[in-house]
């Protein structure tokens, strides 16, 4: 009997209940062809001490007139403009806190990435002046820390009692198979002479213009090979010079030596001892910092392998960069001499570090007849309890290199130590930036 009321008069629904796997199952599938439109605030991407923010307030209080005055674009003139060496900068600080070394890998950033989007601010930028950019301004790199070291000091964000020196072998561009003795390199300069030579005649006598750009860069490559080949036989030559003083002391080391070689690549690479016990090119990379605040406050570019008599020329650059010298100046083992001790005795600063055990095993804290007055008090120092304290706070040293590794400092892909030295910069100058706001924030 139908039911009395409102629904009462309808017929009733039937529902067929569809068997399990008897139709095409109904989902909802993507459709990447449709237009969308969405309104970006690209100042809401990030969050208000994000790392880019940090950085670009440090940019945009620097004065590069320097570098915009070499720009050739100006107003009412024709001419692409380039982007902005401030802007140039910031990529590059905040690309290097990020463990991006490529030019190419930054320029595909720029325009996938919020952080480096919010940087370019609509900007496009190429790799081609993203790397000239990055390895073409050492001595701004080096200027900026300088600055940068005097202002956190100002604030007594840091202090330059104490620094910790310490050395840290970094892979060259160069391959191993590079590395050529004088007879070897002689034969490569006449065949590099011989090749700019022909595409020198060949270039001249091409009447077709369409290949002229080809033809100039194989020429243009190979002028720079023979240049590169004719340096490699200067280091030869200073190396040479170098073992025959040696050999003045220790013959029989010097004897037991093979025949010197350089890289056809990049001579001012050496082959070094790594920290894994291998042998491969590289740059002896020394960093000294503050042993609070993780600040670096200077950087150099050795070609030894051996940190020994490394300290003094440190002591030097930090006088010259701040007019005043550490107090206290932590090394590991590796930089001992004892006429730096002795010089930073007389300059006032005190070394801590490690005492070496001669093949006698006699104590080592011992002072002996030829010591000075500055090794004495060295090993009576570091005999100390409170010696032996102050020396431990040299692993702050150690953890900036391992923050560089961090950051992909494990093979440089530019050659030179001018150049070398710049990367170098630019991990020192990111590193400082970060690690200052985090101490200003922690002071405050």
């Amino acid at each position: 009997m139908p039911e009395k009321g409102l629904f009462g008069d309808l017929p009733e629904q039937l529902v067929a209940k569809a068997e399990h796997g008897s139709g095409k199952p109904r989902m909802r599938e993507p459709e990447r062809r449709q237009v969308e439109l969405r309104p970006v605030d690209l100042d809401s991407l990030l969050a208000a001490d994000h790392p880019a923010r940090v950085i670009w307030r440090y940019v945009e209080r620097l004065d590069l007139k320097v570098l915009e005055d070499a720009i050739g674009a100006r107003e009412h003139t024709p001419g692409q403009a380039p982007a902005s060496p401030r802007l140039l900068l910031a990529l590059w600080l905040y690309a290097t806190s990020q463990g991006v070394g490529s030019a190419r890998a930054l320029e595909r950033l720029c325009a996938s990435h919020d952080a480096y989007r919010w940087l370019c601010g609509g900007v496009s930028v190429n790799y081609h002046g993203l790397a000239d950019f990055r390895s073409g301004h050492g001595e701004l790199l080096d200027r900026l820390l300088t600055h940068n070291i005097a202002a956190l000091m100002a604030e007594d964000v840091i202090e330059l009692a104490e620094v910790v020196q310490d050395g840290v072998r970094v892979r060259a561009g160069a391959g191993a198979s590079s590395f050529r003795r004088r007879q070897s390199l002689h034969k490569h300069l006449k065949k590099a002479g011989r090749l700019v030579e022909y595409l020198k005649r060949e270039l001249d006598e091409d009447p077709d213009a369409s290949n002229r750009r080809i033809k100039a860069a194989q020429e243009r490559a190979a002028r720079e090979r023979e240049q590169r080949v004719a340096t490699a036989l200067d280091k030869l030559a200073e190396i040479e010079a170098e073992r025959e003083r040696r050999g003045k002391t220790n013959k029989k080391q010097v004897a037991k030596q093979k025949e010197p070689r350089t890289s056809t690549t990049d001579p001012q690479a050496r082959v070094m001892k790594m920290a894994d016990g291998g042998f491969r090119p590289a740059y002896n990379c020394q960093i000294g910092t503050v042993a609070k605040g993780q600040i670096v406050v200077d950087v150099a570019i050795d070609t030894t392998g051996s940190d020994r008599g490394l300290l003094r020329p440190m002591l030097e650059r930090l006088k010259e960069r701040y007019q005043r010298q550490p107090r206290r100046h932590l090394v590991d083992g590796g930089f001992n001499k004892n006429e730096d001790t002795e010089e930073a005795f007389k300059q006032g600063v005190l070394i801590y570090g490690p005492t070496t055990r001669n093949k006698h095993k006699s104590d080592p804290y011992a002072p002996r007849p030829q010591d000075g007055p500055g090794v004495a008090a060295w090993r009576r120092r570091m005999r100390s309890p409170h010696g032996k304290g102050v020396y431990k706070r040299r692993g702050t040293g150690e953890c900036i290199n391992a923050r560089f590794r961090q950051w992909g400092l494990r093979q440089f892909t530019v050659r030179g130590v001018h150049k070398v030295k710049t990367v170098l910069l630019w991990f020192a100058l990111a590193n400082n930036i970060i690690a200052g706001h985090r101490l200003k924030t922690t002071n405050a």
